[in-house]
Order: structure tokens, then sequence, then C-alpha cells
């Protein structure tokens, strides 16, 4: 599979269905901001390091994502606004597993 569809839920609760390439070693991060999904510098300030929590979202799907490493648990326990679901959408990397996955980006804290 070349690209996955993903269903990304934006600050203001617009609904988009983008379509994420599988080949380019992105995160889906990046995709959102390629997408300029969110307002330029609210989302992935850190540039993807784990360390700012600015590009959390929920995961909206049952979806079996990668697990969570260390640096990512521990950003999201000084966070605003987390859930359950909460996840850095830095720390996901894109792959056919990712298909028909559900987001919502957290509000910017």
């Amino acid at each position: 599979m070349q690209d996955v569809t993903i269903h990304i839920t934006d600050r203001y609760g617009e609904k988009h269905t983008i379509l994420a390439p599988t080949d380019m070693a992105m995160n889906l991060m990046e995709v959102v901001r390629s997408y300029e999904l969110a307002p330029e510098g609210t989302i992935g300030v850190c540039g993807g390091m784990a360390m700012c929590a600015s590009c959390q979202c929920y995961v909206n799907s049952a979806h079996k994502l990668n697990t969570m490493e260390d640096e990512e648990e521990a950003m999201l326990s000084e966070a605003f606004n987390v859930k359950d679901n909460s996840r850095l959408s830095c720390q996901i990397p894109i792959s056919d597993i990712l298909n028909e996955l559900e987001i919502e980006l957290a509000p910017e804290s």
C-alpha cells in the first residue's frame, strides 16, 4: 500500500480525510503539518522530539499503534488536556496499519 487514509478532526472541529504516504518515513505530526491542519507554529514546536506535546492527539479508533516509549509517556504526564487515548502524533510513524485511523487534534495549550 502506498498511501493510507486518515481521518483527522482539527482544533476547530472540522473533519478532514487525507491520504498519507507510507513510503516517505513520515510521522503523523508531519502529515498534519504538510496538510496545514493546524496553524503554523502550533504543532510540532519541538520538531518531533517528544519534548513539547504540541502535537498531542486523541486516537478515536481501535487501531493497534506502536507502543508508547518512555519519553512520550513522560511528556504526556506533564501535558494539558490529556485523555486515556492521548498520543503524541510525532511518535506515530505512518504505516499500513494506520489505514482508516481516526484522530482528533488536542486543543492548543
